[in-house]
């Protein structure tokens, strides 16, 4: 197993380079001018000296090896700065946005907790949620609970957050009276500041509504996925001799078909944490959730070509760890897996 996640890693260093240089590339080819948004009071000379500044008088090789040693080099000082709380050293090689002026890494790291706090909540709830679901549909095929598990999967499935989002927040932010216990605040207030027991409660209470939204997405996709492989192990020869030794059913189900059943899941759970750190860009914009999917259109919208680089590529590099990991997991459910 260790030879073999070597051997992936090599092999993920010039697939992310080929990943790099196509983001890139397809990005310089988009239309549109950082420039465009400068008045038109500044003089075509001060504009010629941004350009500079920016790097895009150079050669697009030039930029795009320029990007990429930005990108992967962390000076030692700035390393020293971070991790000892005196702040991110200044004028070090760093990727700047064009629409801020500042690094792209101190804007990600500042939006991600809001991200993983909301998205990484509605994917676990939804995972804890998801799997028992799709096991019990499985295990009472063409059950009451199953035909109820089908039906609002494929509402989930059918609904776009846009609409699910408006309608939880007519249900239980505008109709529902504001002293209620089942109202919810509509709009994300980034600017809590969790310091006591109340703070906290009014977070988990402002969390409530978009956690919903995604959770329901996230069940609806899991559980069907989890009620068909579950459908594929029950009726396979080694359940069988597994009943005729003797076993519980308990064991039987949870122990010898879970295992084998959760190895297809497992793909796409871990294909889907990089969802996670990209974030919600509908559900994040319909809430006001401060977090990596609104950087994500607010870059696209104003042209921030360094900040929509940065960020597809963090989404790259992330599915294919979270792909190596997906591998690595197989041979720990599944014994007969070997990859060396």
């Amino acid at each position: 197993m260790l030879t073999y996640t070597i051997r992936r890693l090599l092999v993920a260093i010039p697939t992310l380079l080929f990943i790099s240089l196509v983001i890139f590339l397809l990005l310089q080819l988009a239309p549109g001018d950082p420039m465009a948004q400068v008045p038109l009071t500044v003089p075509p000379e001060v504009k010629q000296k941004m350009r500079e500044a920016l790097g895009l008088g150079q050669p697009i090789h030039v930029q795009y090896w320029k990007w990429l040693v930005q990108f992967f080099w962390i000076e030692p000082q700035v390393m020293i700065d971070y991790f000892f709380g005196t702040g991110l050293a200044e004028g070090k090689l760093r990727v700047i946005s064009w629409q801020t002026r500042s690094p792209v890494m101190d804007i990600v790291v500042q939006r991600i907790p809001q991200t993983l706090w909301v998205v990484g909540t509605a994917y676990i709830v939804g995972i804890l949620i998801a799997l028992p679901i799709g096991i019990y549909s499985a295990y009472k095929q063409y059950s009451v609970f199953d035909q109820a598990g089908t039906f609002v999967s494929m509402v989930g499935f059918s609904i776009p957050p846009f609409f699910s989002g408006v309608l939880v927040i007519v249900i239980f932010s505008v109709n529902m009276p504001r002293e209620s216990f089942f109202w919810f605040p509509s709009i994300y207030d980034t600017t809590l500041v969790v310091d006591s027991w109340a703070s906290f409660g009014q977070q988990v209470r402002q969390m409530v509504l978009p956690v919903m939204v995604l959770a329901l997405q996230i069940t609806a996709q899991l559980s069907r996925y989890m009620r068909a492989s579950m459908l594929d192990n029950l009726n396979q020869d080694y359940v069988r001799t597994a009943r005729a030794k003797g076993l519980s059913e308990s064991i039987v189900v949870m122990v010898h078909v879970l295992r084998n059943s959760m190895i297809p899941v497992v793909t796409v759970i871990a294909l889907g944490v990089p969802a996670i750190f990209g974030g919600a860009i509908i559900t994040e914009q319909v809430f006001k959730v401060n977090g990596i999917g609104q950087l994500l259109i607010t870059a696209l919208f104003a042209n921030d070509l360094p900040m929509v680089m940065t960020l597809t590529f963090i989404f790259a590099i992330l599915i294919v760890v979270f792909n190596l990991i997906a591998d690595v997991l197989y041979g720990i459910l599944d014994p007969r897996i070997r990859y060396d």
